[in-house]
């Protein structure tokens, strides 16, 4: 397999009067069809490092590859196009908006992308809506649905455009026990049933358990020995 994802000797430093180093000189390699987790202790740096790998934040020093591309030199606009086309992002708290149905938050990234008519995306994201089980739930709006239906609506916009990565930060972190494995077999099976590149930062061990590899961070740097308690 050839690495989907790749970062080297990636810094993240926030200046400022007291200046503070986020990431510290992290390289790795995250293949294809890989469910990867990032784990540390609070204020360890693995958000800011899945912000670095997912281009949605830009590293101090150090290069990120993504698809084989390497990314340093792209502008504002390269960046935003990359991660529409490649990435799908799921975060803690789902970031549905409020005003647009279930079935208009799935589309609207693939309105944005504009490979398919209205048509095609309505099809896909009622697909993508079924393969997650909240089809029946496409024409509510996000606050009439549990906090489970909300994040399975929302890794379903995160799969509208058919990314090649899924990056998740602590996708479980706001649900109840049920809900939490629920999301946490669909990022497993998107990843072995679906072939999908999946990398999620979470504090939980359980979580983690399932993932293919597990990446402890602390500090801002890789950590080999750290174990979750």
């Amino acid at each position: 397999m050839s690495a989907v994802l790749r970062a080297e000797h990636l810094v993240r430093i926030l200046p400022g009067e007291v200046p503070v180093t986020l990431v510290k000189d992290v390289s790795l390699a995250i293949e294809h069809g890989e469910f990867i987790c990032i784990m540390g202790p609070s204020g360890s740096g693995k958000s800011s490092l899945l912000y670095l790998l997912g281009l949605l934040d830009v590293p101090t020093s150090g290069r990120v590859w993504l698809d084989g591309e390497e990314t340093s030199g792209y502008g504002e606009d390269d960046l935003a196009n990359r991660r529409l086309e490649k990435l799908g992002f799921v975060f803690q708290f789902h970031f549905l908006l409020a005003e647009f149905s279930v079935l208009d938050n799935v589309t609207l990234p693939i309105r944005r992308l504009g490979r398919l008519d209205a048509s095609d995306a309505r099809a896909r994201g009622l697909t993508l809506l079924d393969r997650l089980g909240v089809v029946e739930q496409s024409a509510k709006y996000p606050h009439q649905l549990s906090g489970g239906q909300r994040q399975r609506v929302a890794i379903a916009r995160a799969l509208a455009n058919d990314p090649l990565i899924l990056l998740a930060d602590e996708p479980t972190g706001n649900l109840d026990s049920a809900s939490g494995g629920t999301v946490r077999q669909i990022l497993k099976d998107l990843a072995h049933e679906m072939g999908k590149t999946v990398v999620a930062v979470t504090h939980d061990a359980s979580f983690a358990a399932a993932a293919d590899r597990r990446i402890g961070i602390v500090d801002g740097r890789i950590d080999a020995d750290w174990r979750a308690v």
